[in-house]
C-alpha cells in the first residue's frame, strides 16, 4: 500500500513500538495518525505535538466497547498496526494462578483477532489497506521463561495467516512482524543489545508497504530465526536449560 496519505491507527500509540510507529508513520508521510492508547491524557500529550495530524483514542484492546467506538470514529483508517501487548512473565505451570497466562492471550491473541474484526469493513471501504501485527520472536520459537507471552504470540501469528486468507478478496494485506529485542519498557529485564522502537517501526511500513506477509524486524529476530533453522531441537534445549538456570 501506499503510506503516503495514509491514515493510520496505532494501538498501544503512546509508548515503545507504537510510538515509534506514531513517528515513523509520519515521517513516512501518513496524512494522519491516531494515537489508540488506555490513557487518553497520555495520547493527548503526544497529539499537542502535532494536532493537525495526531489525534488521541481511548483504546483498551480487552474492552469490546472501546474498539466498537473507535471503529465507529476512525472511519477513514488504511491502515492498522496492532501493536498493544502484555508480558506479565509468569510460568505456566510455576504461576500461583492462570490469571497472568488469560491477561497475555486476551490482549496478546484476542485483543488483535478483535480489532481486525472491528476495522475489516473500515478498511474494505478504503480501499483494502493493510493490518500490521507486531509480534514476536517468541512466536516462532517457544519460550518457557515467557510463560503465557509465547504462546500468545504463536496464537497471533496463525491468526495472522488466517486473517490474511480472509481479507485478501477485499485487497488487504496483513503483515506479522517477528519482533527480537527491542529498547522498550517491556524488555527491560533483557541484558543483551537492543534495536530501537523506530528501527521496528521502518520495518513494519516497509511490511506494510510492500505487502510482506512476515518480516523478521531486527538483529535478534533473524539469529532465532536460523537458530531455528538450523537445529531446532537444540534451539528448544537451549530455551529449556533458561528455565532450570
Amino acid at each position: 500500500m501506499n503510506i503516503e496519505n495514509a491514515v493510520a491507527l496505532v494501538t498501544g500509540g503512546n509508548r515503545g513500538i507504537g510510538l515509534g510507529f506514531v513517528t515513523e508513520l509520519l515521517k513516512a508521510g501518513a496524512k494522519k495518525v491516531y494515537i489508540g492508547c488506555r490513557s487518553l491524557s497520555e495520547g493527548e500529550a503526544i497529539a499537542t505535538e502535532n494536532p493537525k495530524q495526531l489525534v488521541a483514542v481511548a483504546l483498551d484492546v480487552t474492552r469490546p466497547e472501546t474498539i466498537e467506538n473507535a471503529a465507529m470514529n476512525c472511519t477513514d483508517v488504511s491502515l492498522l498496526v496492532n501493536n498493544a501487548g502484555a508480558f506479565i512473565n509468569e510460568r505456566l505451570i510455576g504461576a500461583k494462578d492462570m490469571s497472568a497466562m488469560r491477561t497475555e492471550m486476551e490482549v496478546n491473541y484476542f485483543g488483535v483477532v478483535a480489532m481486525c474484526r472491528a476495522f475489516a469493513p473500515v478498511l474494505k471501504r478504503n480501499g483494502g489497506g493493510a493490518i500490521v501485527n507486531v509480534l514476536s520472536a517468541g512466536g516462532i520459537v517457544a519460550v518457557p521463561g515467557m510463560g503465557g507471552y509465547s504462546p500468545s504470540k504463536f496464537a497471533s501469528r496463525a491468526a495472522s495467516t488466517c486473517i490474511r486468507a480472509e481479507l485478501a478478496g477485499q485487497g488487504t494485506t496483513v503483515s506479522a512482524l517477528i519482533v527480537g529485542s527491542v529498547d522498550t519498557r517491556m524488555a527491560s529485564h533483557i541484558k543483551r543489545e537492543k534495536s530501537t522502537p523506530e528501527a521496528i517501526a521502518r520495518a513494519g511500513i516497509a511490511a506494510a508497504r510492500n505487502g510482506v506477509d512476515e518480516m523478521d524486524t531486527d538483529p535478534h529476530a533473524m539469529e532465532v530465526r536460523a537458530a531455528l533453522a538450523r537445529d531446532p531441537k537444540a534451539l528448544e534445549h537451549a530455551m529449556a536449560a533458561q528455565v532450570r538456570t
